[in-house]
């Protein structure tokens, strides 16, 4: 047996098809059979009854007739020797000859003499049987001339029905077991030329589906009729899925292959537009350095220039070089969270934070922020990538509480407690992730245009209320999603707003 046969009958099921069809066979058999032999085992009985009977009746008759002239000439020693010669009969155990009033004429046997003498014939009868278990009165009216002469009486037993019974049951069940043999070697024979074709396309199909090799087929059986046709088509249903497999594995091949190639075409776009994102930056800087010196060389007041309207103009050139510069420092940053390889290292986001906050602190001294850094675990993460998360987030608070003569800032980090805390969040990992939070007292935003909070260039302020490019935001999602974290934010107008961020 080979190994594909092997693997075939390993999953054949404990009662197979052709046992079962072997168990009906010899079921139906066996019943058929068993039906047949109680239907000829009642004919039996019924026949043999009646033809002890009807054997009785005739013994009844001859008596009757050999002894119309011991009756006629009342001669009870010839009555007695004709009734004797019933001892030829096993089955006979008494008889009785009786006068035309009922008396005993003459007699044989006396075991049941008492029950002969039990029954009497009517009037109007010429003969009648009489039957009780396994015993038997047959009366015969013995008529010469015309006339009642007599009556026989004669009493007979059924035991040797039972005996019949006996030896028809062990020809039964040797006929049965018999045909029960021939039964099963026929079944044998059915199940090669029927179940078996079925059981090795069933194998076949369980092995196809277990080992997705569409290569199997099924063996032929050119006897099998119908079944063939089975067999045949579906091997044809194979085949077609072979070769329908086959055309979707060379199209994941070739889908593959462009994928790569297009994957290495992006790389090459992304690290060429890498260098010209750096390439513009390092170019625009030089001018906007240029025109933010001489833009500080003319508002000197040793300049020439004293006219009030200059100064003014001057001002303005100032400050949107000073926006430019941060414009392409948010742009610069958004491409790095997208391109910039990332690292995995321990990072302490509290002492990032802390360090941020006196920055600012440094940067406008008459502001009164109470900044609050609590100690927060450290996380696997990019250092300089999440430098610019943090960057973002406390220059956010920092510039929304700029309106209020007195803030707050927080930064710290909590457990997770519930499956939806983490919006999009596996539930089975959410109680192991901290959750980091910076929180503010300031302006806040609209919660229904929340949608809008991550998107690049999308602004919840007016310009004129708050500077920004609109970039943040969408520059810490992008980095957070690199790191398999998520950020999302709660707030209400003039409520403040608090920025929840997860990672990996």
């Amino acid at each position: 047996m080979n190994r594909r046969q092997d693997r075939r009958h390993e999953h054949r099921p404990p009662y197979s098809l052709a046992e079962r069809l072997t168990r009906m066979n010899l079921l139906v058999s066996g019943a058929v059979l068993l039906i047949a032999a109680l239907a000829f085992f009642s004919f039996d009985q019924f026949t043999f009854r009646q033809n002890v009977v009807r054997n009785l009746d005739a013994e009844a008759q001859i008596i009757g007739d050999n002894t119309v002239s011991a009756l006629t000439f009342n001669d009870q020693y010839s009555a007695t020797a004709t009734l004797a010669s019933l001892q030829r009969s096993p089955d006979i155990l008494a008889a009785v000859l009786t006068t035309p009033d009922g008396a005993v004429f003459a007699s044989y046997g006396t075991a049941n003499l008492a029950d002969v003498g039990a029954h009497r014939l009517a009037a109007s009868e010429d003969h009648h049987v009489w039957m009780s278990g396994i015993h038997v009165v047959v009366a015969r009216r013995i008529l010469f001339q015309g006339k009642t002469a007599g009556t026989v009486y004669i009493a007979a037993t059924l035991a040797e029905i039972f005996q019949r019974a006996r030896q028809y049951l062990l020809i039964a069940c040797a006929i049965l077991v018999f045909c029960m043999l021939a039964a099963a070697i026929i079944s044998t024979i059915s199940r090669r030329l029927i179940a078996q074709p079925i059981i090795e396309l069933a194998e076949t199909a369980l092995l196809v589906s277990r080992d997705r090799d569409y290569s199997v087929r099924a063996a032929v059986h050119a006897d099998a009729g119908e079944i063939a046709i089975l067999v045949d088509a579906f091997n044809t249903m194979l085949t077609q899925i072979q070769e329908r497999d086959a055309a979707l594995n060379r199209a994941r091949n070739e889908l593959e292959l462009r994928v790569e190639e297009r994957t290495a075409e992006l790389q090459t776009a992304n690290r060429e537009l890498e260098a010209f994102s750096y390439t513009v930056a390092h170019d625009l800087r030089g001018p906007l350095d240029a025109i933010s010196g001489i833009a500080f060389l003319l508002a000197d007041p040793g300049s020439q220039f004293v006219d009030p309207d200059v100064h003014t103009m001057l001002a303005q050139l100032k400050t949107s070089t000073a926006n430019m510069g941060l414009l392409i420092d948010d742009l610069l940053n958004f491409a790095r969270a997208s391109t910039t390889p990332t690292k995995s290292v321990p990072v302490n986001l509290s002492a990032i934070a802390r360090e941020i906050g006196s920055e600012l602190m440094r940067s406008d001294p008459a502001r009164q922020v109470d900044f609050s850094i609590a100690d927060t675990p450290e996380v696997l993460a990019d250092p300089g990538l999440m430098r610019i998360v943090l960057d973002n987030l406390l220059r956010n608070a920092w510039k929304y509480t700029s309106q209020h003569p007195k803030a707050c800032i927080e930064f710290g980090a909590k457990q997770a407690l519930t499956p939806g805390e983490i919006p999009g969040s596996d539930p089975d990992r959410t109680a192991a992730k901290p959750v980091f939070f910076v929180r503010d007292d300031g302006a806040g935003f609209d919660p229904a245009r929340i949608d809008r909070l991550f998107q690049p260039f999308q602004r919840l302020h007016g310009k004129g209320d708050f500077p920004g490019t609109g970039i943040g935001l969408a520059t810490v999602q992008r980095i957070l999603a690199r790191q398999g974290g998520a950020i999302w934010a709660e707030s209400a107008v003039e409520k403040g707003a608090t920025f929840h961020f997860t990672l990996n």
